[in-house]
């Protein structure tokens, strides 16, 4: 296959899928990691897509954009991966926790099957997946109801509802963007009221956010920066950054990527 040919087949399946890997789009065309990366460099210059570690996705057009969940899970993978590892040792057996949706928080789910005794609710289906496959008898798993986003996320009146009678002890929150003016954000409306629903339940927030996040500014603000007991992050994130969040947030954790 020549090379103009596999990068068009490649931004065909970006365009329908929202995100490939590299190391998948080797192994289906039988090239090196470095072949496929120059294809996606080029398509990256001609602006067709973004470059993101490890793989690349569609290029997002806007505050109201939602990327689909394959899409944002090759981004930014290192990063997530050491943030939920952090967020994993605030957890103890017995604990009733809120994750909401979001790849960091699928990440972090990853983490959590083998903690005994624990209560998890969620709004996310790949979450609730994770535990589904972990099989842990003693675990128990609360999936709301409501409507599917491109997400992954169950939003809507059915999903505030059955959030709101609960009481529990931490939230992990994921967020599409973070700045000082909107604080937290998402690109959905009714997820905005999904996760402000998960705030009020929770003792505790625990935001989950990669430096990419700082600065991004979704449509629907979900709670003031200030609102965040822990906000874990990496060191990817500019030092103004870190300084302004370090005198707003109570406790700032800064992680370095895998």
């Amino acid at each position: 296959m020549l090379a103009q040919q596999r990068q068009s087949a490649i931004l065909d399946r970006v365009r329908s899928t929202g995100g490939v890997r590299v190391s998948e789009l080797a192994a289906e065309y039988n090239v090196s990691d470095m072949t496929i990366r120059r294809d996606l460099e080029t398509l990256a210059d001609r602006g067709l897509l973004a470059k993101v570690h490890g793989g690349a996705t569609t290029v997002s057009p806007g505050s109201a954009h939602e990327p689909g969940f394959a899409a944002k899970s090759v981004r930014q993978r290192g990063e997530k991966t050491a943030i939920a590892m952090r967020a994993a040792a605030m957890v103890s057996p017995g604990d009733a926790i809120a994750l909401s949706a979001g790849t960091t928080t699928a990440e972090l789910a990853q983490r959590l099957v083998d903690v005994p005794a624990l209560t998890v609710v969620t709004n996310s289906i790949p979450v609730a997946d994770v535990f589904y496959r972990g099989g842990r008898p003693d675990q128990t798993v609360v999936l709301t109801g409501g409507t599917r986003t491109p997400s992954e996320a169950l939003v809507g009146p059915v999903a505030v509802a059955a959030i709101g009678s609960l009481h529990l002890d931490l939230l992990f929150l994921g967020v599409h963007g973070m700045s000082e003016r909107a604080g937290y954000t998402t690109p959905n409306l009714m997820e905005a009221d999904a996760n402000r629903a998960l705030v009020e339940a929770s003792e505790r927030l625990v935001v989950l956010a990669d430096h990419t996040k700082w600065g991004t500014v979704g449509i629907s603000s979900i709670v003031p920066l200030n609102r965040a007991d822990v906000l874990i992050t990496d060191t990817g994130l500019e030092e103004d950054a870190q300084a302004l969040l370090s005198e707003t947030v109570p406790e700032l954790v800064v992680v370095t990527p895998q």
